[in-house]
């Protein structure tokens, strides 16, 4: 119970900093003037705080899951290992903290509690996790990455590429007729194809071999842990900019290989902000049946302004999430914030986006894959680590997505 009602409080603290910052813009609007210098900087605090806590309440949500799953498999795991019967207080301790940690204080029987405390509670005592497990996580914050999750994945196995057949062009609408009548003939049908073809991205890192041996956790472990994560974060630039040259081709790369400028709306944006009315036209740029996984895709300076907006009976539409499991809400789809999405604001350029990005293809040749080398850095006491993939990417119908460019 304890992450969950951490998790409700960072919702509610959330919310009241969006309050805030809609007060501040709310008083200046009744007043018929502009924010001042001071209301300014309070209303962009305001507005940083919950998207800081909004980093928060996304990363607690995934640890939770990930928590969860791991101590139910490390649980099973442990008591495999033991001789039946086994009642070690290292095993009682281990077991009881990965119950801690998924259920909270609450969760521990009183023998549990025990083994957990420095102590008694008026002495002073507190519940204490292992350090090595304490040391694994501290870290920077990481950046989340969208695209290859909810993108459609293919693997090329034996190929040196992949090609998927395309409908280039349908044919027209079929003929009220008569009985022993076929329709008129028609040539319109056009089929084309749209090649894959992975492109390699690796890493080498070299680490000290008396840091492997002295470290009280698996640093090699951990290294092939950040190179995983490193190298998600190449991947998302290109799948969102990337120019399809030796590399994924972006969503905010204009092209007919992809998403041509057809599906650019600027319709209501001046040069330098986003207005509600374009908004609307993009949401109804795209047909209905792309609804249903359509997902809006914005920096966070995008957002601060996207945070002012209003209908016409003057309803913010962003609408935050302050329940758990729901999220975040514009215009009736959820939307997502990226550090790597275009975030210029200068005439003519993107600044979000609406998709179904099932509609993005995804093509491995190679997964994610590790080398260890020992011999080649014994001179220099260094063990190296490699890390390889091999993927491309493309949005493959344009009509599935719709651009926020501005004016």
């Amino acid at each position: 119970m304890g992450k969950v009602k951490n998790l409700r409080e960072m919702l509610g603290r959330r919310a009241e900093m969006v309050t805030q910052a809609r007060a501040i813009d709310e008083k200046a609007e009744k007043e018929g003037r502009k924010l001042s210098a001071e209301e300014t900087a309070n209303f962009d605090k305001a507005i940083a705080d919950a998207d800081a806590i909004g980093v928060e309440i996304e990363r607690e949500q995934k640890l939770m899951a990930l928590e969860k799953r791991a101590i139910e498999n490390v649980a099973d795991a442990e008591r495999a290992r033991q001789p039946s019967g086994s009642n070690s207080p290292e095993v009682r301790k281990r077991l009881a903290l990965r119950k801690w940690i998924a259920g909270g204080r609450e969760s521990l029987a009183p023998e549990e509690l025990r083994d957990l405390s420095f102590g008694v509670n008026i002495q002073g005592g507190y519940l204490a996790p292992p350090e090595d497990y304490v040391r694994e996580i501290i870290k920077q914050v990481d950046d989340y990455t969208f695209i290859r999750p909810l993108a459609t994945k293919m693997t090329v196995t034996n190929a040196q590429d992949l090609g998927i057949p395309t409908l280039d062009a349908n044919p027209a609408d079929a003929d009220w007729t008569t009985e022993l009548a076929t329709g008129t003939k028609d040539t319109a049908m056009v089929f084309g194809k749209r090649t894959f073809k992975p492109n390699p991205l690796a890493k080498r890192v070299l680490i000290s071999n008396k840091l492997i041996r002295a470290s009280v956790f698996n640093v090699e472990d951990y290294i092939r842990d950040r190179l995983a994560y490193k190298f998600g974060i190449p991947q998302e630039k290109a799948f969102l900019v990337g120019d399809g040259v030796n590399k994924p081709l972006g969503v905010f790369t204009a092209s007919t290989d992809g998403i041509d400028t057809s599906r650019d709306i600027n319709e209501g944006n001046s040069t330098t902000a986003i207005a509600f009315d374009n908004l609307i036209a993009v949401k109804y740029s795209l047909k209905a049946p792309y609804w249903n996984k359509a997902q809006w895709l914005f920096s966070r300076t995008a957002l601060k302004q996207i945070a002012k907006l209003k209908d016409g009976d003057g309803q913010y539409i962003w609408f935050q999430s302050v329940r758990m499991g729901e999220p975040d809400m514009l215009l009736g789809r959820p939307f997502m914030m990226s550090e790597y999405c275009p975030a210029t604001f200068t005439t003519g350029l993107y600044v979000g986006i609406l998709g179904d990005f099932s509609k993005y293809y995804v093509v491995d040749s190679l997964d994610l894959q590790f080398q260890r080398l020992v011999e080649l850095y014994a001179e220099a006491n260094q063990t190296g680590i490699i890390g390889r993939l091999e993927t491309d990417g493309a949005p493959v119908l344009a009509e599935a997505f719709a651009r926020v460019a501005l004016a």
